[in-house]
């Protein structure tokens, strides 16, 4: 039995024989929450994930008469990604914005969207996110300690940046240290190109494309324009090599505390705030290359099919298939054919 604040004051007015009104003490104060959450993200305030994310926060607070009271902190004020996970596994971060890829080191098969020039565009994105593959995907990371929400906001599509030339082909990749983040497949789908992977948490990315440490660094147009890494890269390679979606997550722990009509509230708000975004993140991407052409950028659109040819030839698939596992592998050529 589940001990509440208003079961332990009857136990109380039973053992001493007085009433207790019971009513009057439990009524919250108008600034206090039944559940007052954090929630961390390594992503900047402009982002479209964590502008529909409060959105989101903000309407879960007055519909349940301030019961849960969800706070979102910004560009890695909890920590990195790598601390945040392990803080909301360990019981100290009750939300977090889950690139589930970043558990591929827990379980490989987490990273299997890491699998290089695997999507044709949108074409099958959405329905392998909101169908079998993603629900698989969910289940591991539930069973790793997170509780994720249904749909999947967009974090689109990747493309290089650097700072002293283009990316065209393959070759100018060999050698070229590129800052990644901390997930295994992205980096064997490098050193599968012939680049040099250096990986890095994203709060320090900047300093790291400014000192010189890395040559390059590959995320999303809307990604690169918000957190100004035009001020420290030149070229934009649109290679269009992965694509990255992040789920709005609750800790397990913390999800089961929620009773369930705020769970249910949870998940409607935050699942309305996924398909917002995905909309808004569409829009966002088109106005993306003017904008960052406006800042100085010089773009280029390389053919891919030298970069999956190389991947053949090296076994990248292959070896990714073996990582990832049968059942993985599976779910993903059930959406975009035969890789390998």
């Amino acid at each position: 039995m589940r001990l509440t604040r208003r079961s332990l004051l009857v136990r109380a007015g039973a053992a001493t024989g007085t009433l207790i009104a019971a009513p009057a003490i439990l009524r919250y104060p108008a600034d206090a929450a039944e559940f007052s959450y954090k929630c961390g993200t390594a992503l900047p305030d402009g982002h479209p994930m964590c502008i529909r994310g409060r959105e989101a926060m903000a309407k879960i607070k007055q519909e349940s008469g301030g019961r849960l009271d969800i706070t979102l902190y910004t560009n890695s004020v909890l920590g990195q990604d790598t601390a945040m996970i392990s803080q909301a596994i360990a019981g100290a971060l009750e939300m977090y914005f889950l690139p589930i890829d970043l558990l591929a080191p827990k379980n490989e098969a987490c990273g299997i969207f890491g699998v290089g020039f695997a999507f044709d565009g949108y074409a099958h994105v959405w329905e392998a996110m909101d169908g079998d593959l993603g629900n698989y995907l969910r289940g591991i990371a539930g069973q790793i300690g997170f509780h994720c929400i249904e749909k999947c906001p967009d974090h689109g599509f990747r493309q290089i940046t650097a700072k002293a030339k283009p990316i065209n082909t393959p070759d100018d990749l060999k050698g070229f240290k590129i800052r990644l983040p901390v997930a295994p497949y992205l980096i064997s789908l490098f050193q599968h190109l012939g680049a040099s992977p250096t990986p890095i948490n994203f709060g320090e990315v900047y300093s790291a494309l400014q000192t010189g440490l890395v040559d390059g660094q590959e995320n999303p147009l809307i990604l690169i324009d918000t957190a100004k890494l035009y001020e420290v890269q030149k070229y934009c390679s649109l290679t269009n090599h992965v694509w990255a979606g992040i789920h709005y997550s609750f800790a397990n722990f913390a999800w089961k505390r929620l009773p369930p009509d705020l769970q249910q509230l949870s998940e409607k708000h935050f699942n309305e705030a996924a398909l917002l975004e995905r909309a808004d993140w569409q829009t966002m991407t088109k106005q993306e290359k003017q904008k960052l052409t406006g800042k100085g950028m010089v773009f280029n659109t390389p053919d891919t099919k030298p970069f999956q040819a190389v991947l053949r030839k090296t076994g990248f698939y292959a070896d990714m298939k073996q990582k990832s596992g049968d059942k993985a592998w599976a779910l993903l050529e059930k959406y975009v054919g035969k890789l390998t």
